[in-house]
């Protein structure tokens, strides 16, 4: 390591386990229960992605868990007492009580230890759009740059990380309350595939209904034309509800059409799949600003 700060995130950043590895990230893992079983969100490790799906595919329902208080302060203090400054970038507050948590446990270390370096980042985001903060913050740390420069990056341009995804199965978003029934309905029976954002507050939002895959897999790309600066500066990152041929198709489509530094594949982890369910496709980028 540069200095003595420690990146910390958790699981839902979706972010791949060997660069997770190479850059010294801390992740601390949700946990899920599928078919009545919990399990550690490990990066896929317990539980390999494809059986995740395939068990969804078969009609398991998974439910997910929040980051505890408790859990938070173990890891904290054990960073603090290594002698770490620590940087937290967390799961949207809007869509998780985990945040929250976070806050907590920093109140609690900091009552007992006043000199702890806590910083605790709201990161308005989900997913790979977290990861994608995460991603540009641990880049900043391996080039030296100190924690003030990092914390002040990723407070400005945050909203700047564009997550547009969509979803194959409507069912996954009716379960969470994201839709209606009959919306859910209808939309299976017209083939409608959504096309969803994290608005500014962190928030998930239908902001586009695009009837056939194909051409919701095409209005990905559309809108990353559309939104993104500086691309020949910019690692896009495309993420996967075990759908490898259709992220493979859309890394294809873009490096035909924008110069890019880089596209990073990976899967989407159980954490958002329960949500969103197989085959989810999402693109993340740095925008202006993020808007639907």
């Amino acid at each position: 390591m540069t200095n003595n700060t420690i990146i910390i995130t958790d699981s839902s950043c979706d972010l791949a386990e060997d660069y997770i590895k190479v850059s010294n990230i801390h992740v601390i893992p949700f946990t899920y229960n599928i078919d009545g079983q919990d399990y550690t969100d490990d990066l896929g490790q317990t539980m390999a992605y494809d059986e995740f799906y395939s068990r969804l595919r078969e009609g398991s329902i998974s439910t997910t868990s929040q980051i505890t208080s408790y859990t938070f302060q173990k890891t904290f203090k054990h960073f603090i007492d290594e002698g770490y400054s620590i940087i937290y970038i967390g799961f949207s507050s809007a869509l998780s009580e985990t945040f929250n948590n976070a806050l907590m446990a920093r109140e609690i270390i900091l009552g007992e230890n006043p000199s702890a370096d806590i910083t605790v980042i709201d990161s308005k985001s989900a997913s790979v759009g977290l990861g994608l903060i995460v991603y540009y913050a641990a880049e900043m740390l391996k080039e030296g740059k100190t924690k003030e420069e990092i914390v002040e990056w990723v407070e400005k341009n945050k909203l700047k990380s564009n997550h547009w995804f969509v979803v194959d199965n409507l069912e996954h978003l009716k379960r969470g309350g994201r839709i209606s029934a009959a919306r859910a309905a209808i939309g299976t029976l017209l083939e409608i595939k959504p096309v969803l954002i994290v608005d500014g507050e962190g928030k998930l939002d239908v902001s586009k209904k695009i009837r056939g895959r194909k051409k919701a897999i095409k209005t990905l790309l559309e809108v990353l034309k559309e939104k993104i600066i500086d691309p020949e500066e910019q690692t896009i990152f495309i993420n996967h509800g075990d759908c490898i041929k259709d992220a493979e198709y859309l890394k294809e489509l873009l490096l035909k059409e924008v110069k890019v530094k880089d596209v990073m594949i990976n899967h989407v982890g159980p954490i958002i799949g329960s949500h969103t369910g197989p085959d989810m496709l999402c693109m993340v980028f740095l925008g202006d600003s993020r808007s639907a």
